[in-house]
């Protein structure tokens, strides 16, 4: 009987400058968009959005690095690192967010993804 390994992960799939991708894609390996992409964008790894990279739909991922422009939800499991270039519109779901000077983010950012929201009983506010 013949056993079939299961493939290292560790492929990088590119979206070339000049290329536009209508859709969704998903990969087990990690993703380099320096092209465009219309749809949704999932990897079990990271997703890398290059200076001349737009992404227009939903990304997924474990983590990710944006220079480009991305319109849409970005819901990153580890870190989302908005380079100085980047130009973000949409929601942020993450557990770190690192923002460079320069960046422009535009949305919502929620970072409590794994930890429940901690809500103070009324009237327990300052007491000093």
């Amino acid at each position: 009987m013949v056993k079939h390994k299961e493939p290292d992960h560790t492929a990088i799939n590119l979206v070339g400058a000049g290329t536009t991708i209508k859709g969704e894609i998903d990969s087990k390996g990690d993703i380099r968009v320096d092209g465009k992409v219309i749809g949704e964008l999932r990897s079990k790894g990271k997703i890398v959005i290059g200076d001349t990279g737009i992404v227009e739909g939903d990304i997924f991922c474990v983590n990710a690095d944006f220079s480009g422009k991305v319109e849409g939800k970005a819901d990153v499991s580890e870190l989302l690192s908005l380079k100085s270039s980047a130009v973000f519109r949409g929601d942020i779901i993450t557990n770190k967010l690192s923002i460079e000077p320069g960046a422009r983010f535009t949305g919502t950012c929620s970072m409590e993804k794994d930890a429940p929201a901690q809500q103070m009983p009324a009237g327990e506010g300052n007491k000093s």
